[in-house]
Order: structure tokens, then sequence, then C-alpha cells
């Protein structure tokens, strides 16, 4: 697929460049087993409004070990809860520099106040032009409108814009609105795409 240097590639951070690790991390303080899908996290509710900023770390913490049915309390849930997010995977800084210099990078992220602050400590926002996030936005994927903002604020046609997420409703709403959008998961996922894409040449990573 052909693209210039004004084409907009952008990405998902978790599970797609970042590692996360979350689902490891809750299952000593479960008292039910834990499905791996989006539909099996408790409490989604309380999930998904804290990553529409509507709820403060400690609100979200409160009523997310009540909810879930957690044995640790709000304050050691929450300590642990803002080590889920590792920084990238191995490589995947290397990857995302390689890109710059042919393609414009973004990052759209279903996300929180507390991985936000933690993947900025760790760098994460630095091979981006602009990082969008649901809680700051107010939105969450697969909603059409979180889409709509970023090609508003990157000024770029949705036909000039390849979009990567881990989970399908979410590609799924990206073609809807018109991008290029492809499922991967993990950095060997991502780079094996963008060599079938022809954005990426093996030598380069």
């Amino acid at each position: 697929m052909a693209a210039s240097r004004n084409h907009l590639l952008l990405f998902d951070l978790g599970h797609v460049v970042v590692e996360v690790t979350g689902e490891q991390d809750i299952k000593p303080y479960l008292r039910k087993p834990l499905r791996t899908d989006d539909s099996g996290w408790p409490a989604m509710a309380t999930w998904e409004a804290f990553e529409k900023g509507l709820l403060t770390p400690e609100e979200f913490s409160e009523r997310f070990v009540v909810e879930a049915d957690l044995s640790i309390d709000a304050p050691g849930f929450l300590a642990n809860f803002e080590s889920w997010t590792r920084g990238f995977f191995p490589g995947a800084r290397e990857t995302l520099d390689a890109l710059r210099p042919r393609f414009r990078l973004a990052a759209l992220s279903n996300s929180n106040a507390v991985h936000w602050r933690r993947n900025a400590a760790l760098g994460v926002p630095e091979p981006f032009e602009r990082s969008f996030a649901s809680h700051e936005l107010g939105i969450r994927k697969p909603a059409l409108e979180i889409y709509e903002r970023v090609l508003v604020d990157m000024e770029v046609a949705a036909e000039d814009v390849t979009f990567f997420d881990d989970q399908e409703p979410n590609v799924d709403a990206a073609r809807q609105a018109g991008m290029n959008a492809h499922r991967v998961k993990g950095i060997d996922e991502l780079r094996a795409c963008l060599q079938e894409l022809g954005y990426l040449q093996p030598r380069q990573i």
C-alpha cells in the first residue's frame, strides 16, 4: 500500500506497542476467575467511567475493589494498578523510530489518569506527534466520535490513516470511520503487518 510522508500511522498503545500485565497482576486478588476478553473484566461500568475521566483514581479504586470483589484494599489495589503498564515492548521504540522519517505517528488509547501518568514517566509519548487518551477526551473506543476527533485534530483525511489495535471492535469502528485498520497484538504481529503493508523493511528492525 503506497503512502506519503503525510500518511498518519495511528497506534493503540496497550498490547500493541506497550506491555500491559494487568491480567496477570490482578489474579492474586481475584475471588472469581477472570476471563481474558473485555466482557470478562469485572466492574466494567466503573472501568469505562474511569477511562472516560469521570472518576478520580481514588474513586475508581474504591469502587473497583468492591464491585470486583478483590481481596485487597483500595490503596493497595491502586498502587498495584499503576504498575500494570510496563512501557514499550522490546523493539517497539526502535520500530517507531524507523517509521518516523516516512510517516506521521500518533497514538489513540483507551486509558486513564494513572496509566497515562506512568506512561509519560516511561517516555511512551516521545515517538508520537500527538497522543490521544480516552480519559482526556471523555470518549472511549469504539465510539466513532473518538476517531473523528483524531481526524480533526490531526488535520488528516480518514483514507490517509492506518490504524493498529488489538481489539476487533476498535478496528471495525476505525474502518467505519473510513480509516485503514488492522488488528494486531504485540510487537511481532505489528512488525509483520507493517512489513506486509510495505511500511517497514525487515532490515529496519
